[in-house]
This record gives structure tokens, sequence and C-alpha cells, in this order.
């Protein structure tokens, strides 16, 4: 079946969804926007004021910043597809609780799925744990790191970017850095396989198949 079709599908199940209680507080639901056949995925960790009010995910400052780096490598917004692990507003822009990663984890994992991408951009320390719960992204960040087949890009959040100058160089020199397997992902060749022996394997099955 179209890809498109299925997201669109799938938007509509997260539009609906009370799997926690973030949707109590939430003026509406972020399900993510993009590519459909995207090569590319970049995961965040929540929608914040600006996504909560117009239902698209990055676009107050963090997202702003996003499009830059992107612009920087040339890439354009539309040539990629963003998430987020939860879909819906944490109050007051707090992190999202275990329990509410746990129980949006479907969501995700069902558009990853469907997209099936070449490449998963992690954005911050949450998005991270998804895909490798044992790791520091101050150690990995902006390394290209195979797992279960699937390659990984770990990057700091640009929300942390804003806050910190260090963050902000680390985040541009990671963008320049990967600009060529971002721009095309057929041309990764050989990367680092990282072995997480902690991962839970229940938090890998999109990569499993």
């Amino acid at each position: 079946m179209d890809k498109e079709l299925l997201l669109s599908r799938l938007v509509k199940k997260i539009e609906d969804c009370k799997r926690c209680n973030l949707w109590k507080g939430a003026t509406q639901a972020v399900p993510g926007e993009g590519d459909s056949d995207a090569k590319v995925v970049f995961v965040g960790e929540g929608p914040g004021f600006h996504e909560d009010r117009l239902g698209q995910p990055f676009v107050g400052q963090a997202g702003k910043l996003l499009d830059k780096l992107l612009s920087s490598i040339e890439i354009s917004r539309s040539q990629v597809f963003i998430g987020n692990l939860v879909k819906h507003r944490p109050p007051e822009n707090r992190d999202p609780a275990p329990s509410e990663i746990a129980a949006c984890k479907v969501w995700l994992d069902q558009q990853l799925e469907i997209i099936n991408p070449k490449i998963v951009v992690t954005l911050g320390r949450h998005s991270l744990a998804k895909f490798l719960p044992t790791s520091k992204i101050s150690q990995v960040h902006g390394k290209a790191l195979r797992v279960n087949r699937q390659v990984v890009i770990p990057m700091y959040h640009p929300a942390a970017a804003l806050r910190s100058r260090d963050v902000l160089v680390n985040l541009e020199e990671d963008f320049r850095k990967n600009a060529e397997i971002l721009r095309d992902p057929d041309k990764i060749s050989e990367v680092e396989e990282l072995k997480d022996s902690n991962k839970d394997p229940n938090q890998m099955g999109f990569f499993n198949k």
C-alpha cells in the first residue's frame, strides 16, 4: 500500500490517541511530517509551545535552527521526515516521562516501519535512549553507528544548542561531517557496528526485520 496513505491513516490514530495523559493538556497532537519516502528521519523528544499550537514538529526557535542546519548542508525540510518520541506536548515543556515514551512508542515505531529510512538522526538524549539505551550522547554524538542493520546518527537537540555555545558548535560540526551521507544515504559504506549489550530488544523492534 502507498506509504503516504499509510502515514495519513496513522495520523488519524495519533490524533485520537489517549494512551497516556499528555493529550489532556495539549491543544492537539503533533504526529510528525515530511516525505513519506524519506531516506533520513529526524527524531526529537516532544512538541513544544509553538508545535502544540500549529500541530507541526520543530516550528519554534529550535525548529528554525534545525532548518538552518539542514540548509547549511543543502538539504530542504521537505526531503526528510521529522517526528518526536511523544506526540503531545508535555506540560511546561518538561522532559517526557518514561511511561509517556513507552505509551507513545507504538506510533513512532509504525512511522519508521512505513518510511523505512536508511538513516535515523536522534536529537537529544531521550531520543538517543530509544535506540541506544546505554550510550551517552556526549560520547557518541556525530558518529554514524550501525545498529541491527540500521544507521543511527546521534546528535544534540537544537534546543540545547540554543542554550549552550559549546553544544551549538558540536551540533554544527556533526552536521558538517555527516553532510555527504545525509544528502545521499546511498553513499553509506562502512560505519561502526555498535553492540549495545544492555539494549532492550523491544525498543529496537522495527530494526529486526
